[in-house]
């Protein structure tokens, strides 16, 4: 297996949204956004936790009114994860949360209204030490661009985009990322690949209102997907209309399956045929519900049958064999030991987290040995 990504990032600055820094060499983060009511301090920030513990980099917050910013500034007391204020229509309320504690404002120019406003929101940001995003929408272009090019294009996103670069940088402001958001998989990655080769600030991919678990999933995986393998991204959502925990999931296993992050097991599964000596799809769903918990880096082979199960076993930290009268499993790549299928899933779940505590251990070692 490549061990390593043959990905070749483009450069970009680096900024920080809180403690994690966002461009440069620093890992692609992933990001989700709440959906609880803002309002709900409690709610809000039991769903924040419930990201992060899946490996939620950031996590970004409506703030649609006053009231709101004021609960806001009550969420951010109780947790230490970066969160980053999601701002429209309003611009007070960007300088109401900046003073409140969050680590990024997110602002759409089309709807943020005259630049003297953008303005103000950019002050708040350099005097708070914060930085924002300029998320432009398909949805929501100025109604100047709407008018000139009729339609959404890759080309009326990018010119949004670039006037309030431009503003920025007569401000003297670099702390901020760009955002360029479609529903089109083909108008967003034209977007994206139009303005990395134009700028170097940091880019947030995504592709906004994708749809379900399942279609949304498709359409970010393939628009992200082309543009990570361009090297294009420093951090990423994946909007699902689903439990936000949902998208760090999948946005973790985009990274994973380019090599780009590592956190937790890495699945090799065949789908499962006539040949197959256990129950491959019913052995998967369980060993992945029971082993979310862990954030090891682990490559771990369930194969059902002898054509590929040996070949894959030998190149994964645990590797599972089907076979009769007992499947056999791999452990760093050798034969270890054979399991019936009568107590399989829970034989294996211990052979897994016995590797990974060894990793660990290992691990550990070489830091106390360094």
């Amino acid at each position: 297996m490549i061990s390593q990504s043959p990905i070749v990032r483009r450069k970009s600055r680096q900024i920080h949204v809180g403690n994690v820094p966002v461009g440069g060499d620093a890992p692609i983060s992933v990001q989700s956004m709440t959906n609880t009511n803002t309002l709900d301090v409690d709610a809000t920030v039991e769903q924040i936790e419930r990201i992060a513990a899946a490996g939620g980099d950031i996590v970004r917050v409506s703030v649609p009114d006053m009231d709101c910013a004021e609960a806001f500034g009550k969420i951010k007391q109780r947790t230490s994860v970066p969160l980053v204020t999601d701002i429209h229509f309003d611009y007070r309320i960007a300088l109401r949360v900046a003073e409140l504690g969050a680590d990024c404002l997110r602002i759409n120019p089309g709807n943020i209204g005259r630049e003297d406003r953008v303005h103000a929101v950019v002050q708040a940001a350099r005097d708070n030490g914060i930085p924002i995003r300029i998320g432009v929408n398909a949805g929501s272009l100025e109604k100047d661009l709407q008018k000139k090019y009729g339609e959404p294009t890759p080309a009326a996103l990018v010119e949004s985009a670039m006037r309030h670069i431009d503003y920025l940088d007569r401000l003297d402001f670099q702390e901020y990322k760009i955002s360029l958001k479609a529903s089109d998989v083909f108008m967003a990655v034209d977007a994206y690949r139009q303005i990395a080769s134009q700028i170097d600030q940091p880019l947030h991919l995504g592709i906004t209102e994708a749809g379900g678990l399942r279609g949304g999933t498709v359409k970010s995986s393939i628009g992200l997907g082309a543009l990570l393998m361009d090297g294009i991204g420093d951090t990423l959502r994946i909007s699902l209309a689903a439990d936000p925990v949902e998208e760090i999931k999948v946005g973790y296993d985009i990274l994973k399956s380019l090599k780009l992050r590592s956190r937790g097991i890495n699945f090799i599964a065949c789908p499962s045929c006539s040949r197959q000596n256990f129950d491959v799809i019913g052995t998967m769903n369980a060993l992945e519900e029971r082993l979310e918990d862990i954030m090891t880096p682990l490559n771990v082979s369930v194969i059902g049958c002898v054509v590929n199960g040996p070949g894959e076993a030998k190149e994964t930290d645990v590797g599972l064999t089907g076979g009769s009268p007992a499947n056999l499993v791999y452990i760093d790549g050798k034969p270890a030991q054979k399991l019936r299928n009568d107590h399989l899933v829970d034989d294996l779940e211990k052979l897994i987290r016995d590797r990974v505590a060894r990793k660990e251990a290992e691990e550990k070692d070489v830091i106390t040995r360094v």
